[in-house]
């Protein structure tokens, strides 16, 4: 029997997956929770980013008043990105597929209803009594060890290297590039690869509250929100598609319109699952909004505003009916929670679980032929 000094026990109970085991808050040179800070020229707009998941971790930019409020939920120890159990996914890269896979299984041609058989793989399920793979599986990229590649003092890239993690098919290669600009801008984008065939499909999970818990604001139901987008996926009871869309029109869902989240709310009872109240839904959108405003968020009482664009079709909609964690000191410390409706997770995507919809004729399949890329662009204002 090896006797193993202290040091060498920690090095051992360090997994397999690369996610530390600690009790203490790490330093800010300690990988994966190295913290990179970025700050625009001109003082409007400053973020972080830690390498696990190349996760955005505080996010400020400037209200009606010109005082800074970080936007962003999160935690002060950023190893519990890692090590939470509730795993509310704040503000990482998501991946190798986000959002939902009908009972952790897909085909290659895609299928319907795959089983098993030659090119049908199964990925580990994690949520709704294991008939549905969650972002990308048990470990998925916002739990991975990205490798800071390249940094400046307004830009950082991080690599992440993905060998057939969680069961799907080659290898996948991907960097993750944040940029500040002047005028509040913040850009992500992403670039992967992939050895052979393989669904991608990926999404930064940000969540927002924009006034950053102060003037006694715990929620976001007073924020307003408009989305570029005529019609919601259908979801059957375990939020996967059942391949139909919603028109939005004289529902709920209809932010054609600038509307306050929760100007509505009392309709929005089991829109996001059984006894859930609130939204969690993909909106598809009208048009490109790769060069023009998609999504649109403000409140106005901090007088914050954020436009998005993005090279993605679709936007999810989440207003955080299950989260139930400790604040980060900014936003009221360890005697508060983020609770229900404390923020709202605005995630650009693709079409959900299209590799097993296939009446969509939506490709998400890719390979060394066809590489992968995922843009969006946030652009912080103050309301007029």
């Amino acid at each position: 029997m090896v006797m193993l000094t202290m040091v060498a026990f920690k090095l051992l109970i360090l997994n397999v997956f690369g996610i530390f085991a600690t009790a203490t808050v790490p330093k800010a040179s300690d990988w994966p929770y190295d913290v990179t800070e970025l700050k625009a020229p001109d003082g409007s707009i400053t973020a972080k980013f830690v390498s696990v998941g190349a996760t955005l971790t505080e996010l400020w930019v400037k209200d009606k008043n010109g005082k800074a409020r970080d936007v962003v939920l999160g935690y002060d120890d950023p190893s519990k990105l890692s090590s939470d159990p509730d795993h509310p996914v704040f503000n990482a890269i998501v991946g190798r597929y986000a959002n939902r896979m009908k009972n952790g299984t897909f085909s290659i041609p895609i299928s319907k209803d795959p089983t098993s058989g030659p090119g049908v793989y199964h990925i580990p399920t994690n949520d709704h009594n294991g008939q549905v793979t969650l972002h990308g599986g048990l470990i998925g990229w916002d739990r991975r060890n990205w490798t800071v590649v390249e940094k400046s003092e307004t830009s950082v890239t991080y690599k992440h290297i993905d060998k057939a993690d969680e069961g799907f098919p080659g290898t996948v290669t991907a960097y993750a590039t944040h940029t500040v600009s002047d005028g509040g801008v913040l850009n992500t984008v992403i670039r992967a690869t992939a050895s052979e065939k393989t669904p991608i499909m990926l999404t930064q999970h940000t969540y927002l509250n924009l006034d950053a818990f102060e003037d006694g604001v715990n929620d976001i139901l007073n924020h307003t929100l408009e989305i570029g987008g005529s019609k919601v996926i259908d979801l059957d009871t375990n939020a996967i598609p059942t391949g139909k869309f919603i028109n939005v029109t004289g529902t709920p869902f209809d932010f054609k319109k600038a509307q306050a989240i929760g100007a509505r709310w009392s309709k929005t009872v089991n829109l996001c699952g059984q006894g859930c109240q609130g939204y969690d839904n993909a909106w598809i959108y009208d048009d490109d909004v790769s060069q023009k405003t998609g999504t649109s968020l403000w409140s106005d009482k901090s007088g914050i505003r954020v436009d998005i664009s993005t090279n993605q079709p679709s936007v999810q909609v989440y207003t955080s009916y299950w989260m139930n964690t400790i604040r980060k000191k900014v936003h009221g410390g360890a005697g508060k929670k983020y609770g229900r409706w404390s923020a709202v997770a605005i995630e650009q995507q693709g079409y959900v679980a299209a590799i097993n919809t296939p009446e969509w004729g939506v490709d998400q399949i890719y390979s060394p032929e066809r590489p992968f890329e995922w843009s969006s662009t946030y652009k912080f204002s103050t309301v007029k």
